[in-house]
């Protein structure tokens, strides 16, 4: 699939390393004009110049800012509409592992802080946004593309608050999604897939003991193998941030699993069912009679 995003506005959270900034270059590659947000300025700055290499004409900004503080988002917000015009698409890729062991020994300031990036920096990033996207007499329809994690969908002995995040994470999408579904605005979150990111050499760094020997050998697995191309779930987001995807909103969404590419002609059949989202099974559907 071509995806063109000439014109589309994107803010990109997390965009200095990793998903983020495979995101990025993927949205600058495709035409659209990019505004980073990292942390670090020093690595943001060298990543904005990568991303701007990749840009077809597009203009790309850097701007520092700390996504658990709503002043910080306020003024990459603020700067980026000043710059390149409202927001069309916001990509909330920052996001940590936060503390690994078991609950009973982790240090609890870590585990909160963990929750305030993931959950709090993505729920501030959907707060700053909407504003820009819920404009009178916009374009085209407005795009949140949230990140998910294997902690979305199944438990992460010994990731406890990364695990808790993601799956919070999703269901506030899948929330959001309904709240501004007659705004125009589609709300959805990717599984990127297992990822050779900073975020493996911080589970290998911290051993068997900490995150469980089982988890600590499929990393080491996933680290030799190289495990999912960034590519694949950058180009998800791509279609996700393109008008190709208009309507689908409120799921879940695999880049490696799900049939992505072909989802634009399944729009009524999305519409009415609750696939590609989180749902409690009961015995009924795994075939079972418990009265």
């Amino acid at each position: 699939m071509t995806i063109d995003l000439s014109g589309r506005r994107t803010l990109v959270t997390g965009a200095s390393r990793g998903f983020g900034l495979a995101v990025a270059a993927a949205f600058a590659a495709a035409g659209a004009d990019v505004t980073m947000c990292a942390r670090d300025a020093a690595i943001l700055a060298s990543a904005r110049e990568a991303v701007a290499a990749a840009a077809t004409g597009s203009q790309v900004l850097a701007i520092p800012a700390d996504v658990t503080d709503p002043a910080h988002l306020a003024r990459v917000v603020d700067a980026s509409v000043a710059e390149i015009g409202p927001i069309d698409v916001l990509v909330s890729s920052a996001g940590v592992y936060g503390p690994k062991g078991a609950i009973h020994e982790t240090d609890m300031e870590a585990w909160a802080d963990a929750i305030r990036i993931n959950l709090m920096g993505t729920v501030l990033a959907c707060r700053a946004v909407l504003p820009s996207m819920l404009r009178e007499g916009r374009e085209s329809r407005g795009k949140i593309i949230l990140l998910s994690g294997g902690g979305a969908t199944k438990p992460m002995p010994n990731l406890s608050a990364y695990a808790a995040s993601k799956a919070a994470v999703v269901r506030f999408g899948e929330t959001l999604a309904e709240e501004v579904r007659d705004s125009g605005i589609d709300v959805n979150a990717v599984a990127p897939g297992a990822l050779n990111t900073r975020l493996l050499d911080e589970i290998l760094e911290a051993g068997p003991d900490a995150v469980g020997r089982s988890f600590y050998e499929a990393s080491l697995r996933q680290k030799e193998t190289g495990g999912t191309p960034l590519s694949r779930g950058a180009d998800l987001c791509a279609f996700l941030a393109s008008s190709a995807s208009d309507g689908i909103t409120g799921k879940l969404i695999s880049a490696v699993w799900d049939p992505w590419d072909t989802l634009p002609g399944r729009r009524e059949d999305l519409e009415t069912t609750d696939v590609y989202t989180l749902r409690r099974i009961v015995p009924a559907d795994r075939g079972q009679s418990w009265g």
